[in-house]
């Protein structure tokens, strides 16, 4: 963090602040939150960029409850991370039954994965109510599974659920609880607050008193019901907690986790700690994005930290003395984290960024100021419409090239039609299952490709489907290239949902070759046509990573040319 900005991390020549170990339950407890609805595909991403991000565990779900899970560490087992290891989360056994006859524990094995995290209960309460068990009967449930997981060679993470409830409940019963689990092999005690209603000061208060007694390492889960979750994950840890849980966005059931990108940079930025890999802390803020696009939610533009407008400011009194002080209106440096400060009433807010990223793509426009405001603005327009490029790092470069004159093309659009065609065999408006005996579409588009007009026919199983393989179809004899251009996701959001069926909507694709990934975006009040710009869009990058001959200048007429 530059010097100027806030307050820093304690005195350089104190005592290094510990290792704190941050593990990530975005892929398990995050995945609980309303509207939040990852498939495997979805899961594997994210486990990867949170690697790539440095956190240190990434609990990848609960094998044992649903197939989805199964299948997801099934296939992680081909992921190679680089940073992270992979936990799997279940439940104790079942009351009255024996560990090794337990199905939910045997999938926790089938997992593979090097850590395991139990769940246990450590409430009275919900002893009493909710497993309708005695008290003993819990404890060797916690035992006994603790101990069955660590003859395997697991390393044992125990989750109290409901500790802090159970704590204030029964101090007694609750640190019986984390002492059968310790007892039994587990590596960390987890201390839950699993309602999310525990307030700081006594977050700290009993996370002293347990890690005081405990000779096992504690760990916090904090969830946002009082919306102190953040907060509680930085105390808990000058409290003696040496590990964190949280997930990303601070997604989750309810008000959500702890965000842990913004426990994160307050521990690496405000108490010293390292806990990512050096230079990635700069990678929060796209990280950030890049899970919620993956996610398909809207990403919270005052999220601390990541947020577009977290570093945001207006008024003109604001901005003059930005421009002499950038750190006078930010409480960090923004660049630590990945992102920008920003002055919403200046044509050069963001100018930099754009001559930036310019220069990253090896184009120079600083040498004319025309040239860099007039991608400026026209990202600015763009946005203001709708347009996301954070996520979209192929509609981004392709827009900064397009206005420097320096973007090829490789055909032309005449036009395209689009016919959707549905026999349905009963009454309309009632769908019940095996109701529409054909639901086709059927694309076709006109295109100028060098010196030969090219009209192709798609089908498909939508729209979409039927536009990309019509423009394949036309493209494929002249770009063979497009072989190796796969489409490997498609997502929509609508922009604004009160505007109902002529809503504004974004679109979100995704493509890949064999050396990696890109994301194109399209904005349009017709669905079809934000698709067919993000296709083309995404097409065009991918002939352009290929090194495909575009067409010569003699060769375009100067209508839609891609």
């Amino acid at each position: 963090m530059s010097a100027g900005y806030g307050a820093g991390p304690p005195d350089a020549g104190g005592p290094a602040a510990p290792k704190v170990e941050i593990y990530d339950t975005t892929l398990r407890d995050g995945s609980q939150q309303v509207g939040l609805d990852l498939t495997v595909a979805d899961k594997l991403r994210v486990a990867l960029a949170l690697d790539a991000l440095g956190v240190d565990v990434i609990e990848g779900g609960w094998p044992g409850s649903n197939p989805k899970d199964a299948e997801f560490f099934e296939r992680a087992k081909r992921l190679e991370f680089t940073n992270a290891t992979l936990a799997a989360f279940g439940a104790t056994r079942l009351p009255g039954r024996h560990v090794a006859d337990d199905a939910s524990l045997a999938a926790l094995l089938a997992a593979e994965t090097p850590i395991v995290t139990l769940v246990g209960k450590s409430w009275t309460l919900h002893v009493d109510e909710a497993l309708r068990t005695s008290r003993a009967e819990n404890l060797a449930m916690v035992a006994d599974s603790v101990a069955y997981l660590a003859a395997a060679g697991r390393r044992v993470v125990f989750d109290a659920e409901h500790f802090f409830d159970g704590y204030r409940a029964d101090r007694g019963y609750a640190l019986e609880v984390l002492a059968a689990a310790a007892d039994a092999g587990a590596d960390t005690l987890v201390l839950c607050d699993t309602n999310g209603g525990t307030l700081p000061d006594d977050v700290a208060r009993i996370v002293a008193e347990v890690a005081d007694r405990s000779r096992t390492a504690v760990g916090v889960h904090f969830h946002n019901d009082a919306s102190c979750a953040v907060a509680n994950s930085v105390v808990a840890v000058a409290a003696g907690s040496l590990h964190v849980q949280g997930a990303a966005n601070g997604y989750g059931e309810r008000c959500g986790n702890a965000d842990l990108f913004s426990v994160i940079a307050n521990l690496e930025l405000k108490r010293g700690h390292s806990l990512l890999p050096d230079g990635r802390l700069a990678a929060l803020a796209t990280t950030a994005r890049t899970i919620a696009e993956v996610a398909n939610l809207p990403f919270e533009a005052r999220q601390p930290y990541v947020g577009a407008a977290a570093f945001a400011t207006k008024a003109g009194l604001h901005a003059s003395a930005i421009a002499r002080r950038p750190d006078a209106y930010s409480h960090v440096n923004p660049a630590a984290v990945g992102n920008k400060a920003q002055v919403l009433v200046s044509e050069l807010a963001g100018r930099s960024n754009v001559l930036a990223k310019a220069a990253e793509l090896g184009l120079d426009l600083s040498a004319d100021p025309g040239l860099a405001g007039r991608v400026l603005e026209r990202i600015k327009e763009a946005e203001h419409r709708g347009y996301a490029f954070e996520a979209a790092d192929a509609s981004f470069e392709l827009l900064v090239r397009r206005s420097a004159g320096v973007l090829p093309a490789w055909f032309e659009l005449e036009g395209y039609r689009v016919v959707i065609e549905r026999v349905s065999g009963g009454a309309q408006g009632v769908v019940p299952t095996g109701q529409y005996e054909t639901d086709r579409s059927e694309a076709i588009v006109r295109l100028r490709l060098r010196s030969d007009r090219v009209v192709a026919v798609g089908e498909g199983v939508g729209p979409v489907h039927a536009l990309d393989q019509a423009l394949r179809r036309g493209l494929s004899e002249v770009y063979p290239e497009l072989a190796g251009i796969h489409l490997i996701d498609y997502k929509v959001r609508i922009l604004d949902g009160r505007a109902a069926t002529s809503a504004v909507t974004r679109v979100m694709l995704t493509s890949a070759d064999s050396d990696g990934e890109w994301t194109t975006v399209g904005v349009s009040d017709d669905i079809v046509t934000a698709s067919w710009e993000a296709l083309t869009d995404g097409v065009a990058y991918g002939l352009l990573r290929a090194g495909a001959e575009p067409l010569a200048e003699d060769q375009l007429s100067h209508s839609e040319a891609v």
